[in-house]
């Protein structure tokens, strides 16, 4: 398996011409074109520790050479390091790593430590630290259909960075949802510290951000070496 295969298709894009100005703007879809789990194998990882991860049972790559040595050079440790972050929080675009890597460079303190809060603050991933989904991609769905509420308001940007003590909510149709009441009940994975959750009233507080270590990772992630990757 080449580099070439850890790289996902790029975002569709379109330039958007708007009425009676002269103004025209790009706009983009992220789109994810493969099975979640598809993730998994092509990165070699149980990315979400779920138990119905094809890994579990095919500890190598997808394809004719998928069980083939791979040479690990600094370049596709890098690589790895940040497909297998991009991939956790559901597939984010490249133009959004990139952008929040930015950030994160900006803010001060550890520039790794800075990009895993900046990942955590996203709403679909604190609907997922509150399991009131299932799988990350569950939690964006919810999002985008308008199930969420911030501070009593709906939300429907997955991308929604939340901020300390910001109260977050499900909807009235959401809260009778089969999928979220059995996500809340599931011993997959426990709620962190940094989020409280009260599976009664489908209602959380994102308390704080977290370090990398407050981060209850299935697998071992490197954003340092994403930094690499970036700062090249």
């Amino acid at each position: 398996m080449g580099l070439r295969a850890l790289i996902p298709p790029q975002p569709l894009c379109w330039i958007q011409a708007y009425p009676d100005t002269t103004e025209n703007k790009e706009r983009c879809v992220s789109k994810r074109e493969n099975s979640k789990y598809k993730i998994d194998r092509r990165l070699r990882v149980n990315l979400w520790g779920r138990p119905k991860s094809p890994i579990n049972k095919r500890e190598y790559g997808p394809g004719q050479h998928g069980q083939g040595r791979q040479k690990p050079t600094d370049y596709r440790l890098q690589l790895m390091a940040k497909q297998r972050l991009k991939g956790y929080y559901g597939s984010v675009s490249e133009r959004q790593l990139r952008r929040y890597y930015l950030e994160a460079v900006r803010r001060r303190g550890d520039t790794g430590e800075n990009l895993v809060e900046i990942l955590e603050r996203r709403l679909d991933a604190v609907i997922y630290r509150m399991k009131f989904a299932i799988t990350v991609f569950a939690s964006r769905q919810l999002v985008s259909h308008g199930h969420v509420k911030v501070n009593g308001r709906r939300v429907n940007i997955a991308s929604y960075l939340v901020k300390d003590n910001d109260v977050i909510e499900l909807t009235s149709k959401a809260k009778e949802m089969a999928r979220v009441i059995e996500s809340t009940q599931t011993a997959e994975r426990d709620v962190p510290e940094y989020v409280t959750a009260d599976h009664k009233d489908m209602k959380g507080t994102f308390v704080r951000g977290p370090k990398l270590a407050d981060v209850p990772y299935p697998v071992q992630m490197e954003p340092s070496l994403v930094v690499e990757y970036y700062s090249r």
